[in-house]
């Protein structure tokens, strides 16, 4: 059983974003004539949205044991206490708390986070910060597994 799984997809307003950036790419190419314009219009838009869906492809998810995060894979037994942070608290942890040698997964689009100890004294990672939408949840998941 897997008791917790999420994909920290991009926004939608990031795919319009992505038209824009096909429609601009083929306004470049109008001087060249329409078949360069609708290659640009193409071509841009298919680029752009690759990239947005590349980006929003990280998963957060807690399987056999393990948080596995990005391409993370971190045995529960290494960690320690799950802190939930609300959305003044994630900001502060992904600013000016933050540790340098912390490892991330950041979006700067999900407001929550869950910040979560290492506690395997030959690394020297203090900390894993994942942005969440369901930080509460993944913190359940983490401790299920902790106490099983």
């Amino acid at each position: 059983m897997q008791p917790y799984e999420e994909r920290l997809t991009a926004p939608r307003s990031w795919w319009l974003v992505s038209v824009l950036v096909g429609v601009a790419a083929g306004l470049t190419m109008l001087p060249l004539g329409t078949l360069p314009l609708l290659g640009g219009l193409v071509g841009g838009t298919a680029l752009a949205a690759v990239l947005t869906s590349t980006y929003g492809a990280v998963r957060i998810r807690v399987v056999a044991g393990s948080l596995v995060a990005g391409d993370a894979k971190i045995p529960v037994t290494a960690l320690g206490a799950a802190e939930p942070l609300d959305e003044a608290e994630a900001r502060a942890w992904r600013t000016f708390k933050a540790d340098p040698r912390a490892f991330m997964v950041l979006r700067s689009y999900i407001p929550t986070a869950l910040r979560v100890e290492v506690t395997d004294p030959d690394d020297p990672t203090p900390y894993v910060y994942l942005s969440t939408r369901n930080p509460e949840g993944l913190a359940a998941a983490l401790n299920a597994v902790r106490a099983a």
